[in-house]
């Protein structure tokens, strides 16, 4: 363990600081003298452990298994790895670090810690929590899917294997040889999950309502949430043990099959093959570096909300290296087994891997399903592939569901005290109300409703939203300060490098992610259905929801200051947080100071009393440090 020193300007002694030396009798350190908590103690994770599962499980969802691969494959085979890496390292991992370290330092969820940081910018605070409640509210519908066709695959054969459903129309064939099918022919799988699971419609305006089954399954996938989160860090550092560990086991286990199927290195070399005149294109950095930053989480609001409930002097660097390493390794990982499996329909289907591959939903409800129902034992192979995306989700959601939790709990304490009596019975509400919203995602016209808000809130308003909270935290707050913030936990300053790319180079990437994002725009579609004016509509009304925080509390942030709008927004523009940034601190090894030697130098709280050296003059450096 290291110690850290202080010291005193113009004197040559040394002074050990509380924050970060602590002998191991005493009381836990819960963060810094400036956070002022309601009520009852902080929770804290129990374990290290708990809070990198709770992160990977957070940061590692469907994306690296639906979204990755096939981006990859698109955007360049193996040469995307290149734009991808440099993404990592120029935006991924110094905003996740940022984020990690914001949390652990306020002890703060997004709303809070944004507040402190820079009161006229924490509507960017706000704006995430909204866009992860909105985001939770259809995202547990994929879970639902998973829960119904993991039902579904208890059957031998499997239900979308064959055309002998009630759901199947005449246009359903099992053939194989697509040189042999006409231009209406559709897959069991396909059909299955068009007209078994969804039982779409023709469009947005034939909305239809909630089917009963999937109604209930959905409730089954909240209830799931609910038990996972209820008792707040306490429960949920228990469940990530294991919803964190088997997916992976169940992944490579998925891996070593696709590898002894025919066809498999076909597809592997598919996803692997570099086109490296791709490079050349923005389009593929723009999705390099958009991966890397849905994919981790940064803006969502969740590493905030996790990293809170750390002790203060937690390591947050070795975290941000871990969690980043585990994530893209996971994608990588993820794209060999699935176009492993890719290769094998195409040998099937005696055509090439792109023909078959594709992305979202469809690969993981269509196509996946669809390679496995031919397999022997497809049962079991259909069984462990969906344990898999259901653990995949649960994880990421139960940790999108604790931001918003987080941030009630913050800001109402009192309130919910009051009239909640207990942070369960909150936990209860938020699942009850979430689920509630959720249904117009599961009736017949619900996938069209699915598809907007998952183009419209966690796309386009996610960028901006972004933005503003690297501007509050890199810019006005200051990339400097946050470093001696960082040194004040651990007691060891960020590489310059983080420094760089906090004040210049991450802010410019998700700028230019953002440009080029509007100049690129064009309206949500799903497959060959185009929405009306009005549904499109619908889509921006959606994104707004959380964009319009950003005013707001902007406009909150002046009206609490007092004077002229200059002196208000001055004011704004000043972090709540006090500036300890004289301190110097010296790493020491920890046990080399004794309270009861009388040759060392005097404590903090020796200072504070007027036992050491003489009070230091109003407005120190140590004298803030003293409060």
């Amino acid at each position: 363990m290291l110690s850290s020193v202080w010291t005193q300007p113009g004197r040559e002694t040394r002074v050990r600081d509380p924050m970060l030396d602590r002998e191991e009798d005493e009381p836990e350190h819960r963060g810094p003298v400036h956070d002022m908590e309601p009520g009852e103690p902080r929770d804290q994770w129990a374990r290290k452990a708990e809070f990198l599962l709770a992160m990977v499980g957070y940061a590692v969802g469907l994306g690296n298994v639906w979204r990755f691969p096939y981006l990859c494959y698109k955007s360049g085979g193996g040469a995307f790895l290149i734009p991808y890496f440099i993404m990592l390292f120029l935006c991924g991992i110094p905003l996740l670090y940022m984020e990690l370290a914001v949390g652990q330092y306020t002890q703060q969820g997004p709303v809070g810690a944004l507040g402190k940081i820079c009161p006229l910018l924490k509507g960017a605070g706000l704006a995430t929590v909204v866009i992860t409640f909105i985001f939770s509210t259809y995202y547990n519908v994929i879970i639902t899917w998973a829960l119904y066709y993991l039902f579904n695959s208890f059957q031998d054969p499997l239900p979308w294997a064959r055309c002998d459903n009630p759901w199947n129309t005449e246009n359903c064939t099992t053939g194989l040889n697509r040189s042999l099918l006409h231009n209406d022919s559709t897959s069991p799988s396909n059909e299955f999950f068009d007209h078994n699971v969804l039982e779409i419609s023709s469009g947005i305006d034939d909305f239809g309502a909630p089917q009963w089954d999937l109604s209930l399954t959905l409730l089954l996938a909240w209830i799931i949430v609910y038990l996972c989160i209820f008792k707040g860090v306490k429960s949920t550092g228990k469940v990530v043990y294991f919803t964190a560990t088997f997916p992976y086991i169940v992944l490579i286990t998925l891996l070593i099959r696709g590898l002894t199927l025919d066809g498999a290195v076909d597809g592997i070399l598919f996803f692997l093959r570099p086109k490296w005149h791709l490079l050349g294109t923005a389009e593929v950095w723009i999705n390099a570096a958009a991966q890397n930053f849905n994919s981790i989480g940064i803006a969502f609001g969740g590493c905030i909300a996790l990293s809170s409930y750390n002790k203060f002097n937690n390591n947050v660097f070795k975290d941000t290296l871990m969690i980043a390493c585990i994530n893209s390794a996971t994608s990588i990982l993820a794209g060999f087994a699935i176009f492993s499996v890719m290769g094998y329909m195409a040998f099937l289907q005696g055509t090439t891997v792109d023909k078959v591959a594709t992305q979202g939903p469809g690969l993981a409800f269509v196509v996946y399903p669809q390679a496995i129902a031919t397999m022997p034992v497809s049962p079991l192979w259909a069984i462990l592939f969906f344990i898999m995306l259901l653990l995949l989700g649960i994880d990421s959601q139960f940790c999108t569901v604790e931001v918003i939790i987080t941030t009630l709990y913050d800001h109402f304490h009192p309130f919910i005290r009051k009239y909640l009596k207990r942070k369960e019975v909150l936990v209860l509400v938020v699942c009850c109300v979430s689920y509630l919203l959720g249904l117009p995602n599961i009736a017949q016209g619900g996938m069209y409703f699915f598809q907007l808000i998952d183009f419209y809130a966690a796309a386009i308003s996610l960028m901006v939203i972004a933005f503003f909270e690297v501007v509050a935290i890199s810019w006005i707050y200051g990339a400097n300060r946050l470093a001696r913030n960082i040194e004040e936990m651990t007691g060891n300053k960020p590489w310059m490098y983080f420094i760089v790319c906090w004040y210049g180079l991450s802010p410019v990437l998700i700028g230019g992610i953002m440009i080029f994002g509007f100049i690129q725009y064009t309206p949500v579609r799903y497959g060959d259905y185009y929405y009306p004016g009005w549904g499109q509509a619908i889509g921006w009304v959606i994104a707004s929801l959380s964009i319009i925080c950003l005013p707001i509390g902007a406009i909150h942030a002046l009206l609490s200051e007092k004077g002229g709008f200059v002196q208000r927004f001055k004011a704004t523009l000043k972090s709540k947080i006090p500036d300890r940034g004289t301190l110097a601190f010296e790493p020491e090894e920890f046990g080399s100071y004794q309270k009861k030697d009388p040759t060392l130098p005097p404590s903090y709280n020796d200072i504070s009393r007027n036992e050491g050296f003489p009070s230091a003059p109003p407005h120190s450096p140590m004298a803030e440090s003293a409060l």
